[in-house]
C-alpha cells in the first residue's frame, strides 16, 4: 500500500530542494566505482522529478554539482560532465511531454562548453512549459552566490543606481541567482549526513529540514512521499506562536 494515500493534496510544499548525496558510498557498497553510483542516481532524479510534478510541487531544486566538487579527481569530474550531457539529451523530450521547465543556477561559465551548450539548449526548449520548474544547481555554492550578490550590490551603489537605504532583505534576495524562485519550503538530504553543505544558505532560513539515511540511488517514490508526509506534520510558525497561527 502506497504512502501517497496519506498525503494532504492541499498542503503540498511549493518548493522542494534536495541535496542528492550518497552516490559514491552506494557504489562502494555494491563493489563498484563511484561513477556507477552517479549513473544509478540518474534514475532517482527521473523518479523524483516525475512524482514531484504529479503531486503538484511547483519548484524542485536539485543540488547536482557544487563548486567544491571541481576539486574531485579529474576522471570523476569528466565522467559527471559526460553524464550530465547524456542525461539532458535523453530527458529533454520527457520534460517537454510532462510540461516541465528546466532552469539552472550556479557558476555555469565554469562548465565545459559542450555541457553548458546542452543545458542551454534544454532550457530554451522547455522555456514555454508551464508546469513544474526543475532547477539544477550546477557549479553552485551558497557562499559563491552571496559573494556575487554583494559584488553586484556594491557595483550598483558605486554607479548610483542604488543607495544604502534601499538595501533590505528583499533587495538582497533580488540579487541572488534564485531571484525568480520562491524560497524552499522543504529541504531533503539523503545519505545520513546532517549538514547543509553550502546549499541555498540564504533561501532556507525557514525551510523544514528532512534527513534520511537512504543513499540517493535508493530514493524512490515512497521515499519522497514519506518526506512530504513528515513535512505536513510540522507546524510552520515563522517566528510566531502556535496560538497566533490558530487565530
Amino acid at each position: 500500500m502506497s504512502l501517497k494515500q496519506y498525503i494532504d493534496p492541499n498542503r503540498i510544499p511549493e518548493h522542494v530542494a534536495i541535496i542528492m548525496d550518497g552516490n559514491g558510498r552506494w557504489a562502494q557498497a555494491h563493489g563498484e566505482q563511484r561513477v556507477f553510483g552517479h549513473h544509478n542516481g540518474v534514475h532517482a532524479v527521473h523518479c523524483t522529478t516525475q512524482v514531484a510534478a504529479e503531486l503538484g510541487v511547483k519548484y524542485l531544486t536539485l543540488y547536482a554539482f557544487s563548486t567544491e566538487n571541481w576539486n574531485r579527481p579529474q576522471a570523476e569530474v569528466d565522467a559527471l560532465m559526460n553524464l550530465f550531457v547524456d542525461t539532458i539529451e535523453r530527458e529533454t523530450p520527457t520534460l517537454c511531454e510532462n510540461n516541465i521547465r528546466l532552469t539552472a543556477i550556479g557558476d555555469l561559465a565554469r562548465l565545459p562548453e559542450r555541457t553548458r551548450e546542452k543545458f542551454e539548449e534544454c532550457i530554451r526548449r522547455t522555456a514555454q512549459n508551464t508546469g513544474m520548474t526543475l532547477v539544477l544547481a550546477l557549479s553552485y555554492s551558497a557562499r559563491w552566490e552571496i559573494t556575487q550578490a554583494v559584488r553586484n550590490i556594491a557595483a550598483q551603489v558605486a554607479e548610483g543606481t542604488a543607495n544604502l537605504n534601499q538595501i533590505d532583505e528583499g533587495y538582497v534576495s533580488r540579487n541572488l541567482t534564485t531571484k525568480d524562485i520562491p524560497d524552499p519550503d522543504l529541504l531533503i538530504r539523503t545519505s545520513g549526513e546532517l549538514r547543509i553543505s553550502n546549499f541555498l544558505l540564504w533561501q532556507i532560513a525557514y525551510a523544514e529540514l528532512y534527513f534520511t539515511d537512504q543513499y540517493w540511488p535508493d530514493f524512490d517514490e515512497e521515499s519522497f512521499y514519506k518526506a512530504i508526509i513528515d513535512y505536513q506534520h510540522r507546524e510552520r510558525r515563522f517566528g510566531k506562536t502556535s496560538e497566533q497561527l490558530a487565530k
